[in-house]
């Protein structure tokens, strides 16, 4: 009698539409399997397809390439002997499901559809899918005739059932049905199933993967159990960027742990699991077991097959292992800068273009295309072949093969220095420092005669000539001359992506790189149409304070020394004119509000679901060295720079998505963009109520006088 199931999970890297690649990723994760000794196989979710199709799942075409890819599966010797748990999309009565395709030796043993859509920020499976609403039951699924010629079935059991195998028992989990609070584990768990898998397309937010763990780890710790979890990795065409983090728990303790950012395209984790420790965990949870004596049994689909051999006493088995987590500026180091390789390798371009300012923003977003590269080196190190070839098709040469970080980074950065009247040596010298360190090809231009020449037109036009404010103009003129800098920098910024390779006889164009942060969208301190208007922008879903944090990180672990003074130098748009070859104007004095502030209320606001009013409530008791009158002012002034600006949120740059309190316009954030910006029944009774609360200030006063 065999005790020791040897399973697989998968961290694949897929890509929306992709069929060929995909197949090709999904039969190398089950042939490694395989080899390695695996008898069970599980990938993540939606994988023949890719996760990110979104409108596309209403096409016939992406539900029925994914049962070419399906038959091919089948087919292929690599399969067999193996249960393979693959993930498509599935019509069943004309109802679209998310589905789990359970087979072993081209016989289909289960349809197993998601019962618990994610529909929540980022997610909107319940536009595309319907859950399977009947806990425990089964119907009949008439296969296609490309798969019953394959398979000899007419027809496979579809819906909420077990596999129960010679040797144990095992229940299906797919990706939100871990998070909700009456999971399918639990049930499944009385009822004597011993394995759980989930196949999940879990995407990156900056600590995330603490809960993930968590998650996992508890759901075996109540009821013991072996929970095997697969999630993709890598962009699949949109802003999430998939952290893979495959893992296998046993009773409550992680027993084979998964890289969470990774350039390999197809990562598989192998365990070997004592069966009988599940059942001597059981044993002794009297309450799991008067509960099981009475629960209302699954289907179990019987499968003559096992997942032990019968002679395995010396099959040593995976031991409990520490989870190692990134620190928050290792996440911000290295998952954006996975995302812009995926990025740039599939949109076949060459290279990125970044308009580098010597400020914290910009120089964070240079230091993750930095990291992209070390880690390009790396993996070339470690024998990827992938990523080399990848490498060669960038760089339009087969002999090229990355040595150095920096040298590599020449070939795929091009920094571009736009300097003003209103610039200051300081700012250029920054960036020329920081250019030199990480090896971008850098490039200096002035944008003064442009600028004028703008003013110029305008002049003719209206026999006007505006002037800034220090000079005598008004707020409008002011901002307005502001305005036109800015936009000339993204005009000359897709010019010089266009045409820079060209012009150094090189072929291919760049990928123009932004560097807004997520604070200053959120408050709309950016000009719209200027440099934040670029292709892709890594660091849109991080806050100014995060990313200083991830400049000291790169400070220390990189050797950068020059961003020593980047992160020293109060942040500055520098659009106005200098005093005395100073810079006069600050960030956060044109905001009215500090970044520290701008975070809490982006919190606040998001996660926190907080109007004007609730956020005034919070910040009573979290900013209490304020008075009240003070606070609310604070409180009035955010929302109405936020909605007199929530507008240039329709343009925004598609970003990293790294926060949850992220305002990504009509995708993670769904509001208005067009505000009633007096707020007005908001401001008076937040009015009202310090004007109760200074009233009741003042009569403790009083009475501790008396």
């Amino acid at each position: 009698m065999g005790r020791t199931a040897t399973v697989a999970t998968c961290a694949l890297n897929q890509w929306a539409l992709d069929f060929d690649g995909n197949l090709e990723r999904i039969l190398k994760s089950i042939e490694i399997a395989k080899r390695r000794g695996a008898k069970y196989r599980l990938g993540p979710e939606l994988e023949i397809c890719g996760y990110g199709c979104s409108d596309h799942y209403y096409e016939s075409d992406t539900l029925l390439h994914s049962f070419q890819v399906l038959a091919k599966l089948l087919e292929s010797p690599v399969t067999q002997d193996i249960i393979c748990d693959v993930g498509m999309p599935v019509m069943h009565r004309n109802v679209r499901y998310n589905c789990r395709v359970i087979f072993l030796n081209r016989k289909i043993l289960l349809i197993r559809p998601k019962m618990a859509l994610a529909n929540t920020g980022n997610y909107r499976e319940m536009r595309w899918f319907t859950p399977w609403n009947r806990p425990r039951h089964v119907e009949e699924y008439f296969l296609p005739r490309m798969i019953q010629t394959i398979t000899i079935q007419e027809s496979v059991p579809f819906g909420d059932a077990v596999l129960a195998t010679l040797d144990t028992c095992i229940g299906t989990e797919i990706c939100e049905e871990l998070w909700i609070p009456t999971s399918p584990h639990i049930e499944m768990g009385i009822d004597g199933v011993e394995i759980f898998t989930n196949s999940s397309a879990s995407h990156h937010v900056l600590g995330k993967a603490h809960t993930r763990v968590e998650l996992v780890n508890s759901a075996t710790a109540k009821n013991g159990g072996i929970y095997v979890l697969a999630n993709q990795k890598g962009c699949d065409g949109d802003r999430l960027y998939y952290d893979g983090c495959a893992m296998i728990s046993v009773n409550g303790s992680t027993v084979a742990q998964g890289l969470q950012f990774s350039l390999d395209d197809v990562e598989v984790l192998v365990a070997t699991l004592d069966l009988e420790d599940i059942r001597s965990y059981r044993a002794e949870i009297s309450s799991r077991n008067l509960e099981a004596s009475k629960v209302t049994p699954y289907c179990r689909i019987k499968v003559h097959f096992a997942l032990s051999f019968s002679d395995d006493i010396r099959m040593p088995t995976s031991e409990p292992i520490q989870w190692q987590y990134h620190s928050l500026a290792e996440e911000i180091s290295l998952g954006p800068a996975c995302w812009l390789w995926d990025y740039l390798r599939r949109s076949k371009q060459g290279g990125f273009l970044l308009p580098l300012s010597g400020g914290v923003d910009s120089s964070a977003t240079a230091c993750i295309v930095y990291s992209m590269c070390h880690q390009v080196c790396c993996a070339v190190d470690s024998g990827n072949q992938n990523v080399l070839d990848d490498v060669r098709k960038l760089v339009n040469d087969v002999a090229y093969t990355p040595k150095q970080p920096q040298e590599f980074c020449g070939r795929v950065l091009t920094t571009c220095y736009m300097a003003s009247e209103n610039s200051s040596q300081e700012t250029s010298n920054r960036a020329q420092s920081l250019a030199k360190e990480i090896g971008s090809y850098h490039i200096n231009l002035n944008i003064d005669g442009a600028v004028k020449a703008i003013w110029g037109i305008f002049s003719a036009v209206t026999g006007q000539l505006p002037r800034y404010q220090v000079h005598g103009g008004s707020a409008r003129e002011n901002l307005a001359l502001q305005n036109v800098q800015a936009r000339i920098r993204m005009v000359l910024a897709y010019l010089f992506a266009q045409l820079s390779l060209w012009s150094r006889g090189m072929p291919g164009g760049l990928l123009v790189l932004g560097s807004s942060n997520v604070d200053e969208s959120l408050r709309g301190y950016f000009t719209k149409y200027d440099c934040s208007s670029a292709d892709i922008n890594p660091i849109g879903g991080i806050s100014k304070t995060d990313l200083r944090s991830f400049i000291q990180y790169c400070t220390e672990n990189f050797h950068i020394t020059s961003l020593k003074s980047v992160v020293s130098a109060p942040p500055t748009a520098e659009l106005e004119p200098l005093k005395k070859g100073q810079v006069a104007q600050t960030d956060e004095e044109d905001m009215g509000m500090t970044y520290d502030e701008l975070s809490v209320y982006g919190r606040l606001r998001k996660i926190a679901k907080a109007g004007p009013y609730t956020m005034f409530c919070k910040l009573i008791t979290m900013w209490k060295m304020c008075a009240p009158r003070e606070v609310a002012s604070k409180v009035k002034h955010f929302f109405r720079t936020y909605s007199v600006n929530r507008h240039k949120m329709t343009t925004l740059t598609p970003s990293y998505h790294a926060a949850n309190y992220s305002p990504d316009d009509n995708r993670f954030d769904l509001r208005p963009f067009l505000y009633n910006s007096a707020w007005s029944w908001q401001f008076r009774y937040i009015d009202e109520q310090v004007s109760k609360l200074e009233s009741e200030d003042l009569k403790t006063k009083l009475e501790d006088v008396a």
